[in-house]
């Protein structure tokens, strides 16, 4: 489970509260790009609505930001303990996805439906789960978060070797790992125009 208490540093986002008559006593990090925030919001409002605490990552607005830098924000605050799991999205989710998989301690699963996002949680212990907030409808996508949620892993002989060998194929990245200017060369090239959409 997260950590329960609120000893995070200021600069950091903070989960919210909800009602402790419904309060599930558990941390779902929410991370989006620029063209899913509003998606987002609902979801951080169903997710409230159904008593689970959101720690909101990012980004919050529309303007036009990289996806990899709000992956990286939920694989951290998941490998670190801050949430118990995490949803992000971007357009179709592989970005974004791909972007937080990236990340020492993490397994993310880009579902594009609710059996998809099921056997993620049941047979790898998924602990991200990455969706495609324009390519998915609202309601759906909703659908996809609460079997996700609610799915239990199943731990098995076969399914702990699988998920052995997939955290030993990525090493870290020492220079990466808590680093809040890791993309400032990125956002760099893209404040002088080297990147288009």
């Amino acid at each position: 489970m997260a950590k329960d208490i609120f000893e995070y540093d200021e600069d950091r986002a903070q989960p919210e509260f909800v009602d402790p008559k419904i309060d599930k006593h558990k941390i779902i990090a929410l991370a989006n790009d620029h063209i899913v925030t509003s998606v987002k919001m609902e979801l951080s409002d169903h997710l409230k609505a159904e008593g689970y605490r959101v720690l909101d990552l990012g980004t919050y607005d529309n303007t036009r930001t990289h996806y990899p830098i709000y992956g990286k924000r939920a694989a951290e605050a998941v490998a670190d303990g801050r949430a118990d799991c995490a949803i992000v999205m971007c357009g179709t989710g592989i970005g974004i996805g791909t972007a937080a998989n990236k990340n020492e301690g993490v397994r993310c699963a880009i579902a594009g439906d609710i059996t998809q996002a099921v056997y993620a949680k049941e047979e790898l212990n998924a602990n991200i789960l990455a969706v495609a907030g324009i390519v998915l409808g609202r309601d759906f996508i909703f659908d996809i978060a609460d079997y996700y949620l609610n799915a239990e892993y199943k731990p098995s002989a076969e399914n702990e070797e699988l998920i052995r060998q997939i955290d030993q194929i990525a090493k870290p990245n020492p220079e990466q790992k808590d680093n809040p200017h890791f993309f400032d060369s990125e956002n760099k090239k893209w404040a002088e125009g080297v990147y288009h959409d």
